[in-house]
């Protein structure tokens, strides 16, 4: 696909919005490792942000390409500052509890699915690729996590409160999934990306479902927090991006 030179950059800043969401919420579910509930989820929270993290780099590599100048997906991952990532704030927020953990991960992937489902029929065919490639890690991320949602939701007095409250906490960050900006709409125009507030009503049509199946209400309140595909983060993120980025900063231009 052949793109004019501006729409080249958007084409990159696009896919950036893409790579770091994967990278951001992988980096999240890491800081699992060796403190899940039992070892299986150990392993299982590991392989979601291990298939999260192959996405990443599949996105941030096609991204720094068509970036000017072009960057490798290290220098993307590893050189930027907070306010340099496009990820959603979902996606950086701080791990919290098991419940709060996998309400995100089952809001996240229930849209993600639907997003990489839309992007598979891209007119752009790297894009849809990757997106198809995507696809079928992400299905599998949506079946354990909304299994979560009701095992904890319809569990016990204990575990239903602490998934209500993650419930809560996470949904008001949900709207910015839907966001059509300049860039999303751009992107639609060109066939290479897809009309995100058109997911909106399958999306919530499946989540009334599981929250109904794990006795749990959608919150009253409209979600409005938003931002994060900007550039504007909270401290959360910085603190990720310190631990992340740290042995690379301190040995700038190293081999290994």
């Amino acid at each position: 696909m052949t793109l004019h030179p501006e729409l080249k950059n958007l084409r990159a800043e696009y896919l950036l919005r893409l790579g770091d969401n994967a990278l951001i919420l992988s980096q999240r579910l890491c800081e699992w490792c060796g403190h899940a509930p039992t070892l299986e989820e150990d392993l299982a929270l590991s392989n979601v942000a291990l298939d999260l993290l192959g996405q990443a780099r599949l996105w941030l590599d096609a991204a720094g390409r068509g970036l000017t100048p072009p960057q490798s997906e290290d220098d993307l991952a590893y050189g930027r500052d907070a306010q340099a990532f496009r990820n959603v704030l979902l996606a950086e927020l701080t791990r919290g509890n098991f419940a709060d953990t996998q309400m995100r991960q089952f809001l996240f992937d229930s849209w993600h699915c639907l997003l990489l489902r839309e992007l598979s029929d891209s007119a752009d065919a790297e894009v849809a690729a990757i997106a198809a490639k995507a696809l079928k890690e992400a299905t599998y991320h949506l079946r354990r996590s909304s299994g979560w949602v009701v095992r904890l939701g319809d569990g016990s007095r204990q575990s239903r409160e602490f998934c209500r409250l993650a419930l809560e906490r996470c949904w008001h960050y949900v709207g910015e999934l839907f966001e059509m900006d300049e860039l999303e709409q751009a992107m639609l125009a060109q066939g290479v990306g897809c009309d995100l507030a058109a997911l909106y009503p399958e999306w919530l049509a499946y989540v009334n479902e599981v929250l109904a199946a794990a006795t749990l209400e959608p919150p009253r309140a409209a979600p409005g927090v938003s931002g994060g595909k900007r550039g504007a983060h909270g401290e959360a993120l910085v603190a990720l991006l310190m631990e992340m980025q740290f042995l690379t900063r301190a040995h700038p231009g190293a081999g290994w």
